[in-house]
């Protein structure tokens, strides 16, 4: 069975290194005053608390078996008061790096997406959606703990522990001894199994991505699904994915509950050691105090320890989310502004391929050694058979991938050496499946111009004929549409797509299958709209260079040039008449399609 990219394990570029950390430490470094407010309010709590045992020592110790009530009262205020203080001190840290916390998560998932906003179509074209969104959402969700506690709380455990360890010393020495015995087989323990988390969780990484990619794609596609009887068959590979999502995570959860019964174990022993060591071994040495005291801290010892244990699953779990995000923040921007590119002067429409060669596989070229030069003002219809090329040109001139070799020129300037957004804020695209963003109708008609008047907008929308119908809805303008335009007909997305473009004045026009699928009376309106558009805008005047990809040839027979792509570059141009005359390739297709077009009719 053939298989699809939503199943297939991702393979990370490079092992995790401490560069990944570094890079994280990166956002926490930008909060450096909070952060050490946090740890001055932190280590102050922890000081505070670890007092308790010596008040309660010296209250064991002095004030009862001298009866001393005064100053056991004092000895229970003072115990209360730090026990308070010590609460507040920790609330406030909390409160501070939760704030701390989440601004790191805002920050790295701007800046991920601003690199998504960057990345070519090379790289959409590759890869499923559904995992590119899992490392936006899930994958950033997932490390918000390590951000927002997980380093600060590292550091804190390690004073807490410290403090612990001089505390013990300054009581007893001997005992102190007997409580730390234990870290070396805990040590032993946690390198034994740090690997096998490591490749534990990365295996769910793998399987939340793919069943992501999964549940998006059915989404996407849940009408196909339905229209072909698939539910079942879908529902089966989804509960296989699921499956295998589920035997990933108990094997990466079993080692996550390895860790607190083993420190847990190692704990009890070390409390059980102090008292027997103190009544059998040191007994001259040890008083009821002492050992109180000790039993308390040898508690206190070995809590740091199960939270570091818990830490380090954590920064296990968390590592491999940040893999992942890092690799898609390294993933480079292969179509992108050169250094000191220039403005794109505006642009009057000379367009010129100088031996483009162009492939989206190694060794595949698509277009091989293409030249061509259209002049402004000219309409140029690109027809030839699926698979040729027609789109890819169009996509060349707007540089959404970088050529192999060659030239393109505008008005004679290389469009490699011009910045993106000079070049493509002066054009405008029509395709077959227009894409409405969820939101209201102005919202999408400004879209591409945010500047734009209601003004505008409406006289826009006359001249493709699609005012009337929107102010037949209840909200008019305000209308709110849903994601990819639900409860709008396709020629309704076409119309309010073709206004849009109107509204960009674009000074390249390109229309990809724009007129395809739709009723007689939507294709008026949308020829309409055409015309205004190939006028540059007006009813007279020079027109607007143009670049027509239709599937129903009538609709281009009075573009100035007809271009005929086939054989990895251009095989006939001319008018429509020249074409006919000459009885090429362009000759057979129009001939074939208008036998169709009687057939059917």
């Amino acid at each position: 069975m053939a298989r699809n990219k939503f199943d297939i394990d991702e393979t990370l570029e490079t092992p995790f290194n401490s560069k990944h950390l570094k890079r994280a430490l990166v956002y926490t470094g930008k909060h450096k005053k909070n952060i050490t407010a946090a740890l001055i309010f932190s280590a102050f709590s922890i000081a505070i608390a670890l007092l308790e045992p010596l008040i309660i020592r010296h209250a064991v110790d002095r004030a009862i078996p001298d009866s001393d009530y005064r100053l056991l009262v004092m000895l229970a205020i003072g115990l209360l008061t730090a026990v308070v203080t010590s609460v507040m001190l920790a609330r406030m840290r909390t409160i501070i790096m939760t704030k701390v916390g989440q601004s790191v998560i805002y920050e790295i998932r701007r800046d991920v997406f601003a690199h998504l906003q960057k990345l070519s179509f090379e790289y959409y074209d590759s890869r499923p959606h559904g995992k590119i969104l899992v490392r936006v959402i899930n994958y950033i969700n997932s490390v918000s703990d390590l951000m927002t506690n997980g380093i600060i709380n590292f550091i804190l455990e390690i004073f807490n522990l410290v403090f612990i360890t001089v505390f013990m010393f300054i009581v007893s020495w001997r005992l102190a001894l007997v409580v730390i015995a234990g870290l070396p087989l805990f040590a032993i323990f946690i390198f034994l199994i740090k690997n096998k988390q490591r490749k534990g969780w990365q295996a769910v990484s793998n399987k939340t991505s793919n069943l992501n990619a999964y549940l998006h794609e059915s989404i996407r596609g849940v009408q196909i699904t339905q229209l072909f009887a698939r539910e079942k068959t879908n529902s089966e590979l989804f509960d296989k994915l699921s499956r295998s999502y589920r035997k990933d995570w108990m094997y990466a959860i079993r080692y996550v509950h390895l860790l607190w019964p083993v420190s847990n174990f190692i704990e009890v022993i070390a409390s059980v050691c102090v008292i027997a060591f103190g009544l059998l071994v040191f007994p001259g040495y040890v008083s009821l105090g002492t050992l109180i005291a000790m039993s308390g801290y040898a508690f206190r010892f070995w809590q740091p320890i199960i939270n570091l244990s818990g830490l380090m699953n954590s920064f296990i779990n968390a590592v491999a989310y940040l893999e992942r995000i890092f690799e898609l923040l390294d993933e480079p921007v292969v179509v992108n502004d050169i250094p000191d590119a220039a403005e794109m002067p505006e642009i009057k429409g000379d367009v010129e391929f100088k031996n483009v060669t162009f492939a989206y596989e190694d060794n595949i070229n698509v277009l091989d050694h293409l030249s061509f030069a259209v002049k402004a003002g000219e309409s140029i219809a690109l027809v030839g058979p699926t698979g040729a090329g027609k789109t890819t040109i169009v996509n060349l001139i707007s540089r959404f991938y970088n050529l192999n070799s060659g030239e393109i020129l505008i008005d004679g300037s290389d469009i490699s050496k011009v910045s993106l957004v000079s070049l493509r804020s002066q054009m405008g695209i029509m395709l077959q499946d227009s894409f409405i963003f969820s939101g209201t109708l102005m919202f999408n008609l400004k879209y591409g111009r945010l500047d734009a008047t209601d003004a505008e907008v409406r006289e826009a929308c006359k001249i493709v004929g699609i005012h009337d119908y929107i102010m037949s809805l209840k909200s008019g303008y305000d209308t709110e549409v849903s994601e990819r335009g639900q409860g709008l007909s396709g020629g309704q997305k076409q119309l309010i797509s073709f206004a849009r473009t109107i509204l960009a004045n674009p000074k390249i026009l390109v229309l990809d299958e724009a007129t395809s699928s739709i009723d007689a009376k939507t294709e008026r309106n949308l020829q309409t709209g055409i015309n205004y558009l190939l006028k540059g805008g007006s009813q007279s005047g020079r027109g607007r260079t143009s670049f027509i990809i239709a599937h129903r040839l009538s609709t281009i027979r009075n573009c100035d040039r007809i271009m005929y792509v086939s054989e990895q570059g251009i095989t006939e141009s001319g008018s429509h008449d020249e074409l006919m005359a000459k009885k090429g390739d362009y000759y057979r297709l129009y001939t074939a399609q208008s036998f169709e077009s009687e057939v059917a009719g």
